[in-house]
């Protein structure tokens, strides 16, 4: 691990980079928090758990010089890809990134569309994954520890969402993300409110949209674009 030098002048707390790391497992929160904290331009301020906890934090905190440093291990409802989304809805101009071990190239897209401005990996040499925080924060794109092989797969995976999302409506994403949980059409229009004729329905459209002809059909082409996360049904 780098160590800080003693004879560089303290960077000031406006200057100084600050890290929000939110990731599920307490171990690995605190080996980030060690990394970065040993560095003297850039400090963790805070650690979170869950997403609630996440968005918490960053709303602690001015987004000026501040990156939330998202664990995509984040699972449940409210998910990393959720958290995402919804502090890029709430912060246009935070800085986020992804940060996983051993992520597949579909959950790095994923992260990258709903609104991470990169990705790191966890395995990454800790001076590249120090360096990868510090251009992220100057407004660079950012893909630290992984191949450079994945680039054209994510880029044809942003494309295959981007189009599948435009097909789909926001009723039929949530209908395709609960069925996703392997709930049958009566427990998914329960969990949703309403008939289940209606679910039946909108699961009919989704086929037709997709060009699929079965629910597991449907599912695995919406998870290969990072549309939904794949649970029991798959």
């Amino acid at each position: 691990m780098p160590s800080r030098s003693t004879s560089s002048r303290p960077v000031s707390i406006t200057k100084r980079l600050n890290v929000v790391v939110i990731d599920p497992l307490h171990v690995v929160r605190a080996g980030i928090a060690l990394l970065i904290d040993d560095q003297p331009d850039m400090a963790v301020v805070a650690q979170a758990a869950s997403a609630e906890e996440g968005i918490e934090a960053v709303a602690g905190y001015p987004r000026r010089r501040l990156i939330a440093l998202v664990g995509l291990g984040l699972e449940g409802e409210h998910d990393a890809y959720w958290l995402i989304r919804t502090l890029r809805e709430r912060y246009p101009t935070l800085c986020i990134l992804g940060c996983g071990a051993n992520a597949e190239t579909v959950s790095v897209s994923r992260a990258l569309f709903v609104g991470a401005d990169g990705f790191v990996d966890k395995n990454a040499a800790p001076l590249e994954f120090l360096q990868a925080l510090r251009e992220a924060a100057t407004g660079e794109m950012v893909l630290a520890g992984a191949p450079t092989t994945w680039i054209p797969e994510i880029a044809n995976d942003i494309e295959r969402r981007r189009d599948a999302d435009a097909v789909l409506t926001a009723r039929e994403l949530q209908v395709l993300a609960v069925a996703a949980e392997g709930l049958t059409s009566r427990q998914i229009a329960n969990r949703l409110g309403v008939q289940e004729r209606t679910i039946t329905t909108h699961l009919g459209r989704i086929y037709g949209k997709l060009g699929v002809g079965s629910r597991v059909a449907a599912i695995r082409s919406a998870a290969r674009s990072g549309l939904v996360s794949v649970g029991a049904a798959e």
